[in-house]
């Protein structure tokens, strides 16, 4: 039995899996909490886990356990400190904090250059380095108390029991602190000290420890349980689709929930700086990935909130019809300053109270996949994994828009837990991939909507 800890933006999942499918699964939302600065509520984040863990009679079968996480996150800690709970030197920052900008204008003149990093600069606190910067300078006795820098995913291993360790898909994932072609830290990361304090670096799949007999008696977890480092969320994704492509071919994963992040395997990386939030993450072999990125789930909750809809009811193609002949739509930016367009004012083309606002939300997001695709100029199949596959229309106006690339659904929306469960015992085991395919939708007026939304983002630029 496997168990995977899937720590999201907005949702925690734990689930339990056997001969590749799940066999359990419970979640809990996720937010920040206020403090000296708006951040991650790891106090109940344990207690739930614990908790759940204790409760689930799957627990005691547990062989291993491996944590997955969003990016930008770390933890700032006094490892010689012997109560876990009490380690941190400053709370963990969330990454949607707008006051770290206070130090954006100095930032920018120390942060490396995109041909270093790959990686744009950010709003709040999405380069985590800018996080570093703004501690350092806000809180720097506290700072200084910290002897580790421990990546999301590998603090809560460690917290399970595991070794001190680092883990390149989280600390490549737009940072500023590492140089995805060379394979080291960045210039900053040295210049600062920052290098220092990251534990070794480990494979994603490796072992780094066992359940702690503490931890065995808190949450029910077998102390021969292994703990494997772990993995930032959307390459868990990708991953699978890595270990079945053959190594030359190109093909895109959409990975969608909070964030939608489209991840462009042999996509050159040399024309992304041409394109805004256009980036390079690093698979868990430790090579550059193109990626381009928009906030899709947070956009679509908030266009269907401001229209009066109802983000749990899926569109009807009427309604998308309805949109698309009335020229109904909404132009970017719902996100605070992500994506393609980031930081114009968004305009509501549309009746202030439509009658399917979910059918404006979902022409937004394939529009928005359209062009984040166009970007990184994709080539080959597409892929598409998690929450927007709840929403059939979508995935179908996506094919319809890309009619020269085949689209594939995954047969389930837990490609990430699937992917970071695939670490364990890792390379043991055929990857199981099933998909979908996707039939283009036939709307009428699509491609004279789509110039309809340019034009219209481009009168807001101008």
């Amino acid at each position: 039995m496997k168990a995977v800890l899937d720590i999201g933006k907005t949702h925690i999942k734990l689930l339990f899996v056997a001969n590749h499918e799940q066999v359990a699964s419970f979640s809990c939302k996720n937010a920040p909490i206020a403090g000296q600065y708006p951040q991650a509520d790891v106090d109940n984040i344990w207690d739930w886990i614990v908790e759940t863990l204790k409760s689930c009679t799957h627990t005691k079968n547990v062989d291993g356990f491996v944590v997955t996480t969003h990016g930008a996150t770390a933890a700032l800690i006094n490892s010689g400190v012997t109560d876990k709970s009490r380690a941190l030197a400053l709370p963990i920052l969330d990454y949607e904090f707008q006051g770290i900008d206070e130090c954006a204008e100095q930032y920018k003149v120390e942060r490396p250059a995109f041909r270093e990093t790959y990686s744009p600069y950010l709003p709040a606190g999405l380069n985590l380095a800018k996080q570093f910067y703004w501690l350092q300078k806000k809180y720097p006795e506290q700072f200084s108390n910290a002897d580790t820098i421990l990546l999301y995913p590998q603090y809560w291993a460690w917290r399970l029991g595991a070794e001190l360790s680092s883990e390149v898909t989280s600390l490549g994932c737009h940072t500023d602190l590492w140089k995805p072609i060379e394979s080291e830290f960045s210039s900053l990361s040295d210049r600062k000290g920052w290098s220092n304090l990251f534990p070794p670096l480990k494979k994603a799949w490796d072992c780094v420890g066992n359940v702690t007999s503490d931890v065995s008696k808190q949450t029910a977890l077998p102390t021969s349980c292994k703990i494997y480092c772990g993995i930032h969320d959307s390459n868990a994704s990708f991953l699978r689709y890595l270990n079945s492509s053959k190594q030359d071919d190109e093909f895109t994963v959409i990975s969608t929930g909070t964030w939608t992040i489209l991840m462009q395997s042999g996509g050159a990386v040399n024309t992304l700086h041409d394109k805004t939030d256009t980036l390079a993450n690093v698979d868990i072999n430790g090579n550059p990935v193109s990626c381009a990125r928009f906030m899709g789930g947070r956009e679509y909750e908030r266009i269907c909130t401001t229209l009066g809809g109802n983000i749990k009811m899926n569109p009807t193609e009427s309604a998308i019809q309805d949109a698309l002949s009335n020229f109904w739509l909404v132009t970017p930016d719902f996100s605070e300053g992500n994506g393609p367009f980031p930081g114009i004012e968004p305009r509501l083309l549309c009746p202030e109270k439509p009658s399917s606002p979910q059918a404006i939300a979902t022409l937004y997001c394939a529009l928005m996949i359209n062009q984040r695709l166009n970007d990184l100029n994709s080539q080959g199949p597409l892929y598409i994994e998690g929450a927007f596959l709840k929403n059939p229309l979508l995935c179908r106006l996506v094919a319809q828009l890309r009619s020269n690339q085949t689209v594939f659904a995954s047969s389930d929306n837990t490609g990430t837990v699937l992917g970071a469960a695939a670490l364990i015992e890792y390379g043991e085991h055929a990857q199981k991939l099933e998909l979908n395919t996707v039939e283009p939708s036939h709307f009428y007026g699509l491609n004279s909507y789509v110039k309809e939304w340019h034009s219209s983002i481009k009168g807001i630029q101008n």
